[in-house]
């Protein structure tokens, strides 16, 4: 057998898929796992959005359409664009995609040339690193710090830009921590960005699933069209993780030249699930409102409990369903005490450094379960490090 491109040797996996085949595992065995590892939404997708898919099947909507996605989804797009962000970006600003993964892909090796540096936080989701090193980029991480309440520094990403940064990658609120940035940070970065003449990311798939701040998009600057692309999805607001459906809203020419990409690599994104997509924005929004009121709900709980359990601390996330304890009192490593609990506790959480190696010293809890269970799972832990 011949050897395989390089690249493959540089993509990473991800941690949560990891713990979960292990956790399973022991369940199999008769173990009872709390499960924790999993970002996703234990809400069904909401009965208005399953109908809208139904019926466009029944339709016969079954077929190719646009590569770049039908125009009802856009323009609902952009009547979302300009009541969360402020601007309104015309259709072919606008790039329908299978999820947003594949348009944190799509960016970044649309926008950067092996050898080029790409930024990004750390701990982070870990696409970013993974397909930095795939294209043959330079990976910057950038620390996320404890003081700083896990917020994105523009002072530290100044530090880090050169003249081969081509790429800024922001996530707000964010995976891991639940951070939420200041719209004076996102602001400056904007600056950053204008005045290094690279572009800027905005991965904003938890944009509509804030506590107690105000969400704000750094792309407003710029209204998308020059260096700043928005990325958003409907995997987490309306718990469509599997339907498979996100956008990029980005400068034409960028927009133009990935859309042909998407052509090249994958046709276009499910037709009937566009269709679930309009119904999602432009339907009824109580599920997504009773969904952040439990989430509510269970973050104060986890956040509660875990400050409770000796040698660990909880700062409250201000967004997405995320709990980064400091488990650094402990003496044990990351991995340490993730595996500690899910053999000794049966409860299934990812080391921090399943986000980069700023991971250390913590821990991350989707809190995507009851109030019960996660109070089960804080008796089980405080129990297992007695």
């Amino acid at each position: 057998m011949k050897n395989i491109a390089d690249g493959m040797y540089q993509i990473l996996g991800e941690g949560a898929f990891a713990v979960l085949a292990k956790a399973q595992a022991l369940e199999r065995e008769g173990k009872k796992i709390l499960h924790f590892e999993i970002g996703q939404p234990d809400f069904p997708t909401p009965q208005h959005v399953k109908e809208a898919g139904k019926a466009a099947i029944d339709e016969n909507f079954t077929g190719y359409v646009a590569a770049d996605g039908i125009l009802e989804l856009k323009a609902a797009i952009q009547d979302e664009i300009e009541v969360t962000r402020g601007y309104r970006p015309s259709t072919n600003q606008i790039l329908i995609l299978p999820g947003a993964k594949p348009g944190i892909y799509f960016t970044m090796i649309g926008t950067t040339n092996p050898g080029e540096e790409i930024i990004y936080p750390d701990p982070g989701f870990p696409t970013y690193e993974s397909v930095t090193k795939y294209i043959g980029a330079t990976p910057v991480p950038i620390p996320l710090k404890e003081e700083n309440e896990f917020r994105l520094n523009p002072e530290d990403i100044a530090q880090k830009i050169t003249p081969k940064t081509k790429l800024i990658i922001l996530n707000s609120p964010q995976n891991p921590t639940g951070s939420v940035m200041t719209k004076e940070e996102l602001l400056k970065i904007a600056e950053l960005s204008e005045e290094n003449n690279c572009f800027v990311l905005a991965d904003e798939i938890y944009s509509k699933m804030l506590y107690d701040e105000e969400f704000y998009s750094m792309t407003v600057r710029d209204e998308a069209k020059e260096r700043s692309i928005l990325l958003d999805g409907f995997s987490k607001s309306y718990s469509m993780t599997g339907w498979r459906l996100g956008y990029l809203v980005g400068p034409k020419m960028l927009i133009e030249k990935l859309g042909i990409l998407l052509i090249n690599s994958i046709s276009c994104t499910t037709s009937f699930v566009q269709r679930a997509g309009i119904a999602a924005l432009k339907g009824n929004q109580d599920d997504l409102f009773n969904m952040m009121k439990a989430f509510r709900k269970r973050r104060d709980a986890i956040v509660k409990g875990l400050n409770e359990i000796p040698n660990i601390s909880c700062l409250t996330p201000q967004g997405a369903f995320y709990a980064f304890p400091n488990i650094i009192k402990t003496g044990m490593t990351s991995q340490e005490a993730a595996d500690h609990l899910l053999h000794n506790a049966g409860v299934a959480c990812l080391p921090g450094t399943a986000f980069g190696s700023c991971g250390e010293g913590y821990l991350r809890f989707s809190y995507a379960t009851s109030v019960e269970t996660i109070n089960h799972a804080i008796e089980r832990i405080k129990e297992s490090f007695q």
